[in-house]
């Protein structure tokens, strides 16, 4: 069965901090990426983190840099991105996802082939 799981969005206040998790079933495949993507209603989907499963190489979209950090499980099984210092502008639904093999590395999501559902995370003023 293959699936990506997310928990852990909500609602907090500017300043406050959420850690997201994703449950990665992909059977006997091992993603060579994962990564956090967001999405606000009516926008395009934003890439804000990924990570290399093998290498443990991260990168951030810029709006999140110093502020956001990803990070996974030795098995590769589990995703992770805790955010720290949350502004408005952080509102969206946060989706995870994961790349075929020759594939992602990058922050766009057409270089990723799994998604999961989405967790909503909202920051008020």
């Amino acid at each position: 069965q293959t699936q990506l799981m997310e928990s852990g969005g909500g609602s907090v206040q500017t300043g406050g901090s959420l850690r997201l998790s994703c449950e990665v079933s992909l059977g006997l495949f091992k993603p060579p990426y994962m990564g956090w993507f967001r999405q606000v209603l009516g926008k395009e989907r934003e890439g804000v983190a990924i990570i290399g499963s093998w290498t443990g190489t991260p990168r951030y979209a810029d709006s999140v840099k110093g502020r956001f950090t990803i990070s996974k499980d030795n098995n590769n099984d589990y995703l992770y991105l805790q955010m720290n210092n949350l502004k408005p502008e952080d509102t969206a639904m946060y989706v995870c996802a994961a790349a075929e093999l020759g594939r992602g590395g990058s922050l766009r999501q057409d270089d990723y082939t799994y998604w999961g559902q989405g967790t909503q995370v909202t920051v008020s003023a």
